[in-house]
């Protein structure tokens, strides 16, 4: 039976993963316990997490002694012990330290069975690589490449009586789409003039291609390239309820998301309310606390929903701007900025609701938002996955990343990866070069 030794940054980003190594014997170093205590005071899903953990492993002492070993209910065993029997308390060593003595201390107890270390610190698994130990990152689910995340579309050939058909019907059923996921987008493309083409998505529930949707005349934004008029679709399309919006900086995901909500919420009234939310992460050093009200306070980090706010409704007057996007917020009581702090507990019903900045967030506070969405509600995720600021997430452990992995195929979702720039030509070249 294989050996896991969990370092103390897996259980802070997953308090439940001690139930996902099974029928292993999963070890818990008693120096990562004293580090989970000094978080379990925080007011943050860090901390909620430290403290679900503490919960866990007490639960499971009621069961036997942690330090003999538990049986889980996947036939594998928990077990607390420390590394260094003369010094339990580990004064003088570091914690990375103590979880590799620990390893190569069961390695050598029982050399015929792997003993792996496993951690979300990429330099602590450099260590045990150097001392020829075995250690990987953690993952819940299916080990992945950045660049294999499903993009949300792709392309089929097709004979040009059926691009016709399309064209003027609007709906078509070719061979093959079957394997198609839930709402992924096609490009049909001519194989005898691979100029021609036509746009679609595939609805799983009837099998067809079926035409994208538009805003019409009058759109406060028109989407400038393939992927964007999908993204639209999506975003304007009732009866997908999730919308998972990815891709480097300058490609129009706020912008698009914004724009769809704005128009459903302001002009089809289709929503009661439009509410955007990101989480709170600095990029560089933190500025500290802020004075004022919680909006004054807010204000600097929702300054990119107001730019984007301020361009669409300028964008229609056809005026020149003579109102920054907060005090448009303000005066329109239909339209709602909120940090992502206090969204637990709360029920959201008939409103576009938009997680701006998902990537900074981890699985399990995915989860907390998402299923805060009440009836009639739709949510938007919008990210970057290469450019995330939690240092308990990369590109393929945080949240957005789990919702498109998780959600792929289920017919109430759709998802879309930007790929082409629109902010500027610098913005392209710096996203691309730099």
């Amino acid at each position: 039976m294989q050996n896991f030794i969990l370092d103390t940054n897996v259980l802070l980003h997953d308090p439940t993963a001690i139930r996902h190594f099974k029928a292993c014997n999963v070890i818990i170093p008693l120096k990562v316990l004293e580090e989970i205590d000094q978080f379990k005071r925080e007011l943050s899903e860090r901390g909620r997490n430290a403290r679900t953990v503490s919960r866990a492993l007490d639960e499971l002492r009621k069961q036997g002694r942690l330090s003999d070993g538990v049986m889980l209910e996947h036939g594998g065993t928990i077990k607390v012990t420390f590394a260094d029997k003369e010094n339990p308390f580990s004064v003088g060593l570091s914690a990375d330290d103590l979880i590799l003595k620990m390893a190569m201390d069961v390695r050598k107890a029982q050399p015929d069975e792997r003993c792996t270390v496993v951690s979300k610190d990429i330099n602590l698994r450099l260590k045990a690589d150097a001392l020829g130990l075995e250690a990987e990152d953690y993952e819940n689910g299916k080990n992945r490449e950045a660049d294999e995340i499903y993009t949300g579309q792709t392309v089929l050939e097709a004979d040009p009586e059926a691009i016709s058909f399309f064209a003027r019907e609007g709906h078509a059923v070719l061979p093959g789409v079957e394997t198609l996921f839930a709402n992924q987008y096609v490009t049909l493309r001519n194989f005898r003039d691979p100029r021609q083409t036509m746009l679609a998505r595939y609805d799983a529930e009837t099998h067809r291609l079926m035409k994208l949707l538009t805003m019409g005349e009058g759109a406060p934004v028109v989407p400038r390239n393939r992927e964007q008029r999908f993204a639209m679709d999506a975003l304007l399309n009732d009866r997908i309820k999730l919308v998972t919006l990815s891709g480097k900086a300058g490609t129009g995901k706020t912008l698009l998301a914004i724009a769809a909500g704005y128009h459903q919420v302001m002009d089809i009234k289709y929503y009661k309310r439009l509410l955007v939310s990101r989480p709170i992460f600095p990029m560089g050093r933190d500025l500290g606390y802020l004075p004022g009200t919680i909006e004054e306070k807010l204000d600097p980090w929702m300054q990119p929903i107001h730019d984007a706010l301020e361009l669409i409704v300028h964008s229609r007057s056809g005026a020149a701007p003579n109102k920054r996007g907060g005090d448009l917020l303000a005066s329109n009581p239909l339209i709602d900025v909120e940090p992502l702090t206090y969204i637990r507990g709360r029920s959201i019903p008939n409103q576009f609701m938009i997680v701006d900045e998902a990537q900074n967030l981890t699985p399990l506070e995915v989860k907390t938002v998402i299923t805060r969405v009440g009836h009639d509600t739709k949510i938007v995720l919008t990210g970057d996955l290469y450019q995330i600021d939690n240092p308990y997430v990369d590109s393929l452990s945080n949240g957005l990343s789990a919702v498109v992995d998780k959600f792929r195929d289920e017919p109430l979702a759709a998802h879309m990866l930007l790929t082409e720039g629109v902010r500027s030509e610098i913005a392209e070249k710096a996203a691309n070069l730099l």
